[in-house]
């Protein structure tokens, strides 16, 4: 089985191998290939991934190269990470919004548009050449914004679906808290992909017990902390959101915040100076406490998991992935990528069916799916005023002189990735 990674010199890839090294049983990767433009970078990480290997007694080869044809040539699936523009785009994405009083941020308002008009023809350009190829290969994406990159790639024909950490990560922290194992929570997670709720916690399965109002209950005032957000907000709504729904439920007292301390992309810029020295090494054969605090957290198992599911039939028979909706949510259009828990195996993921949802969360969907929309025509055909109405219609921003502020701003600072600007 031959698995490749496009982003693979990422300072997150250790995290993915070693998920590779520890769970071979669940997919045994024979041959694993990194490729990146970076090949400083590229042949860093590929040496300690091989160390990562040899550790654990993995037999499966790890081979690096710079030439993306070559990369996906014969892989039975293809996992995106990349960042076009690297962290110094990122670093832009979370500083001029905040010039108009908008929130700063790499996934979501003028930033995650900006992103997303880097990246979506970058990533199609990729997934023209898997599928010359190897038509039948998988491309998973964990691409940010993955909503808007997974509904790129499936508008195209390709078979992709999305991937996230946020669920993932919702599970291991409940588990923790009612000690015991995540494989026993299923959550009811509902939304787009950073737009997420889980409207019920159950033990089991999808048919279990909910424990959420007893989650909240015992364990409210832990939730909220994690998630940055007042207690009552969440004893009032009934459900806990996504870590990213506080752009939204407090977007001004995140502004105010950002305003006064260094961006998360610096913060990331100096953690990945500091990782790829721990890198160098070549006594370090293992993942470094310090990737942790990176981000990505569970990725790996995410991934080992959604890939043996495709792959072999094998995996959790529900994982929450991003793929269309097609009538799961009524409210949506049918082409619409969403985030919820799916039946996934050989033929792709089907949705598991979703409870009537709360006008308060549908309304917000429906809002930014629209945005969606838009921002997807604005990265595949470009123009000022298809950028502009994609930020008009984005709930976080929804002014018109902000609009065209932040347009300009956008432009000016992403040309060079902007074929058409």
């Amino acid at each position: 089985m031959k698995l490749t990674v496009v982003g693979g010199g990422s300072t997150y890839t250790p995290e993915l191998v070693d998920g590779f090294a520890r769970l071979r049983d669940t997919l045994p990767v024979t041959e694993l290939v990194l490729t990146d433009p970076a090949e400083d970078r590229l042949e860093l990480i590929g040496a300690l991934s091989r160390r990562i290997f040899a550790r654990q007694g993995h037999p499966g080869t790890i081979t690096t190269t710079t030439d993306p044809d070559a990369a996906v040539d014969g892989a039975d699936a293809v996992l995106l990470q990349l960042r076009v523009g690297g962290q110094a785009a990122r670093q832009q994405d979370e500083t001029w919004p905040l010039e108009c009083g908008c929130v700063g941020q790499e996934t979501t308002g003028a930033g995650g548009l900006a992103k997303a008009l880097r990246t979506v023809p970058v990533v199609l350009d990729i997934a023209d050449r898997v599928r010359r190829a190897n038509p039948d290969a998988w491309i998973i994406d964990f691409t940010n914004p993955v909503g808007i990159v997974t509904r790129a790639l499936l508008r195209a024909g390709h078979r992709a679906l999305g991937l996230c950490n946020v669920a993932i990560g919702l599970q291991r922290k409940f588990a923790a808290l009612l000690d015991t194992d995540p494989t026993a929570i299923h959550l009811d997670h509902v939304g787009l992909n950073h737009l997420t709720w889980e409207t019920a916690v159950r033990l089991g399965g999808p048919a279990g017990e909910d424990v959420l109002p007893r989650l909240l209950s015992a364990h409210g005032d832990t939730i909220a902390a994690d998630l940055r957000l007042p207690r009552p907000l969440l004893d009032r709504l009934g459900v806990i959101p996504s870590y990213y729904l506080r752009y939204f439920y407090a977007h001004d007292e995140v502004v105010r915040e950002q305003r006064t301390k260094p961006s998360r992309a610096a913060e990331v810029a100096d953690m990945e100076r500091r990782l790829l020295a721990l890198y160098a090494d070549p006594a370090l054969d293992g993942k470094p406490a310090l990737l942790a605090q990176r981000g990505g957290a569970y990725y790996s198992e995410a991934a080992v998991d959604l890939a043996a599911a495709l792959l072999r039939g094998a995996g959790s028979p529900h994982q929450v992935v991003n793929t269309l909706n097609n009538g799961t949510l009524p409210f949506l259009p049918d082409d619409a990528v969403i985030e919820v828990p799916a039946a996934v195996g050989p033929k792709g993921a089907a949705p598991l069916p979703v409870r009537s949802l709360d006008p308060l969360f549908a309304g917000l969907m429906a809002d930014v799916t629209a945005y969606e929309d838009l921002a997807l025509e604005a990265a595949l055909h470009g123009s000022r005023n298809r950028v502009f109405r994609a930020l008009l219609a984005h709930p976080l921003i929804g002014q018109y002189e902000y609009a065209d502020r932040l347009t300009d701003e956008l432009i000016a600072h992403n040309r060079e990735h902007l074929a058409w600007a």
